[in-house]
């Protein structure tokens, strides 16, 4: 007599021996049905941590309008205009790094919130926007040029909403430094490396949690639906583990803690809005192993492993890829060659991370 065992006629990716156990890392596709529709010529826009670079620079593959509504001025080169930020996302915000950052953004843009925060001026007397410390090595010469910019990125961002059809956003940390005095969050904590002095009275370290993530989340859904009815969301996790952190934790600890509060978020923003999907580049990555996803810091993911996740994201969309001789990089600043399925070396630049300002400020603290 059969048994009538309800596991019995799982679906292949349901069981972790198929289609996961036996398979080596580039045959593990973490893929399901999606309530999403892209096709060639979908206008995506993007934003998030510096993984999501990397999502970006691959997406002409797949024959998709990537919608840049801050393309900068037409005298700078490509490489110059990426230096300066512009390109390197749909609008010249940098990274986003966590979904306070990203709810508080677009509550801007719309004239929700205003923060209180005023610009910082760094010794050379250059001026920088807290919000967006990383876009300009070299500041702004005036506070006037500083806010003009900042007014007309704004725009950008409004247009962005309002004319993408799908939004990809690439949820990177938990962990952030706000003001005490409005809650505004900064991509990177004052004083360490893009300017501003860190003063223990002005602010604040938070470690959100899922409840926060989830709220922040709803936040701009709600905003951004409000203002284009139609538009389609991608979540995804960065597989990048946390460079450092303020939570009195070992990193490991740590970086497990945050990237299950993300993760968790994702699923229940899912649950509650409609077209809206999850996109598996963390576990894609982290299902390869240590040795085929990082480098050797253990932190920086292999061309190898950023391939495959984009592979996932080919699979997961139903999207086919361009010719391979269409999807050259545009960008004379070669740092790595990318293994693409077709074994056809693709040049990326290197991503722009507020983090590594970070590090250049503890090495400094080490040599004193």
């Amino acid at each position: 007599m059969e048994s009538n065992c309800p596991y019995r006629g799982l679906p292949e990716y349901a069981v972790w021996r198929q289609s996961v156990g036996s398979r080596n890392a580039t045959a593990v596709f973490p893929i399901e049905p999606s309530p999403l529709t892209l096709a060639p010529g979908t206008r995506v826009a993007s934003a998030g941590s510096c993984f999501a670079q990397r999502i970006a620079d691959h997406l002409p593959e797949f024959d998709l309008d990537y919608l840049v509504t801050e393309p900068g001025p037409s005298f700078l080169d490509e490489l110059d205009r990426r230096r300066f930020g512009y390109g390197v996302y749909s609008a010249r915000y940098g990274n986003v790094y966590t979904t306070l950052q990203l709810a508080q953004l677009v509550e801007r843009a719309y004239g929700h919130f205003d923060p209180q925060e005023p610009l910082w001026t760094r010794p050379d007397g250059r001026v920088v926007d807290p919000f967006r410390p990383g876009i300009n090595a070299h500041g702004f010469r005036s506070a006037t040029e500083c806010l003009a910019d900042r007014d007309q990125h704004l725009t950008a961002v409004r247009q962005l909403i309002e004319t993408a059809e799908v939004f990809v956003f690439t949820l990177g940390l938990t962990e952030a430094w706000v003001s005490r005095a409005d809650g505004s969050a900064f991509p990177v904590c004052p004083g360490c490396g893009h300017g501003g002095t860190f003063d223990a009275d002005r602010y604040r370290f938070v470690n959100f949690g899922v409840t926060e993530v989830v709220e922040h989340l709803d936040r701009f859904v709600r905003l951004a639906r409000h203002h284009n009815p139609e538009l389609q969301i991608v979540l995804t996790v960065s597989p990048v583990p946390l460079l450092a952190t303020f939570s009195e934790r070992h990193v490991l600890n740590a970086n497990t803690w945050s990237k299950s509060v993300l993760r968790v978020a994702c699923d229940e923003i899912r649950r509650r809005h409609d077209r809206v999907d999850y996109f598996a580049a963390y576990e894609a990555v982290l299902a390869g192993g240590p040795e085929w996803a990082f480098e050797s810091d253990r932190r920086s993911v292999t061309p190898e492993a950023v391939a495959h996740v984009m592979e996932c994201f080919r699979r997961q969309f139903g999207l086919a890829r361009r010719d391979s001789e269409a999807v050259q990089a545009t960008t004379s600043e070669p740092v790595h060659v990318v293994a693409m399925p077709d074994s056809t070396p693709r040049r990326l630049p290197t991503p722009m991370c507020d983090e590594d300002q970070i590090l250049a400020a503890m090495a400094r603290e080490r040599t004193r």
